[in-house]
């Protein structure tokens, strides 16, 4: 899965420093598109050094994000055309980057959806939702401080489940109405007052009509396309098993033999790996 990137590993603790020549400086433009090389099917991100006019003080501002191994990564404050004279680089979506990048940059995907996670906080809020003030970063932590009436705001983090929804030897497949066109399972954002287990009961009744049992916790990824959490769970078809498709949330839902089900094209993502599971198993295991 996307996080999967031993033996590199990242470390997002807060650090409040600034950026060497060495250090890269993630940029995003208002597209929410993020600016990268493409250099044999590797990413590569510009340094600081690259973006420097002058040597002897910072041109522009940034904001420390988080480091993997010994590599620095950074997030350009505001976007600037005329920073970026690097033309062979280019920008691309985070949907994009995944579909391009695939099983060639694994490392540099995660970093590019970490960072794009972050970017989303940082330009979502400028102003405090209690009094109106202008943010500031704190100096201690990973927030955003009122200087006026002192809220605190932490970044946002969405929880949301996928669901493997189980009948013998089939799973519930679905398709999206919109954006991703491949095979996937049910999925739902968690309510106000909701359990997860209550938010996998609820999704799949609300998109496929099909009642469930014995839902099982199986593994959790964390999702920066969309500043999610995901929660991956199975469970049982229970009772009536005809599908009622909600039309306006999927194009396609079809119990399918764990012999039948095509995956998706890449390895990132939790729900393609709950399905390739369910795809090698035993039926014994579910």
């Amino acid at each position: 899965m996307i996080q999967d990137i031993y033996p590199s590993k990242i470390d997002n603790s807060f650090k409040n420093i600034k950026p060497e020549d060495e250090d890269f400086i993630l940029i995003f433009n208002e597209e929410d598109k993020i600016y990268a090389g493409d250099d044999e099917r590797k990413m590569r991100f510009l340094t600081y050094a690259d973006l420097k006019t002058d040597k002897t003080e910072e041109p522009f501002s940034v904001v420390y994000l988080f480091s993997v191994d010994d590599k620095r990564y950074f997030l350009l404050n505001s976007y600037t055309q005329n920073l970026v004279r690097d033309s062979a680089g280019e920008y691309y979506t985070i949907r994009e980057i995944r579909d391009r990048f695939s099983g060639e940059d694994d490392v540099n995907i995660f970093v590019a959806f970490t960072a794009f996670h972050l970017w989303k906080w940082y330009r979502d809020n400028k102003f405090c939702g209690k009094c109106g003030t202008v943010l500031l970063n704190s100096e201690t932590e990973r927030a955003l401080t009122c200087p006026d009436c002192q809220n605190v705001i932490y970044p946002r983090i969405n929880p949301a489940v996928i669901v493997g929804v189980t009948k013998g030897d089939s799973i519930l497949l679905t398709r999206y109405r919109r954006g991703y066109r491949h095979n996937a399972l049910v999925a739902g954002f968690t309510e106000i007052g909701e359990t997860l287990e209550e938010t996998v009961a609820r999704e799949v009744m609300e998109e496929t009509g099909v009642r469930v049992k014995n839902i099982r916790y199986y593994k959790s990824q964390p999702w920066g396309m969309a500043q999610d959490i995901l929660v991956g769970f199975y469970c049982e078809a229970d009772g009536d098993v005809e599908i009622q498709m909600d039309e306006n949330e999927l194009k396609y839902a079809e119990w399918v033999k764990r012999e039948d089900i095509v995956l998706q094209p890449n390895n990132l993502s939790l729900t393609n790996e709950m399905m390739m599971m369910f795809k090698s198993a035993s039926t014994e295991c579910f």
